[in-house]
């Protein structure tokens, strides 16, 4: 038997806009990564009115957010990276699958 059969006369579809975004993936994740990363620096030295004590709170509050829009981004490119992936087998070749007998097929019940 063989397990790799192609399913003959299958046209395989081209691949598109799901290659598009999967060749993006990795520079939003590093742009998503650097832009907030440069931001918390930044924060660092436009943060200044108020106490020690208000400050260090705005400035943590700030990195908190930062951080939760890295994840964010992260959780959004490993999702549509997902989604290509997912395109991209189905437009892949198409294969036979086995035969499975079913022992009312000729004559359901009914």
């Amino acid at each position: 038997m063989n397990w790799l059969q192609k399913l003959p006369g299958f046209q395989q579809t081209p691949y598109g806009f799901e290659w598009r975004l999967l060749r993006l993936m990795p520079t939003v994740c590093a742009a998503g990564t650097l832009l907030p990363g440069l931001m918390a620096v930044v924060a660092r030295f436009l943060i200044t009115a108020g106490s020690a004590a208000e400050l260090a709170r705005r400035i943590q509050l700030f990195d908190f957010v930062m951080i939760g829009l890295v994840i964010f981004v992260w959780t959004l490119a490993l999702t549509v990276t997902i989604g290509c992936v997912i395109v991209w087998l189905m437009k892949g070749p198409a294969y036979v699958a086995d035969g499975y007998d079913v022992s009312h097929s000729d004559a359901p019940k009914g």
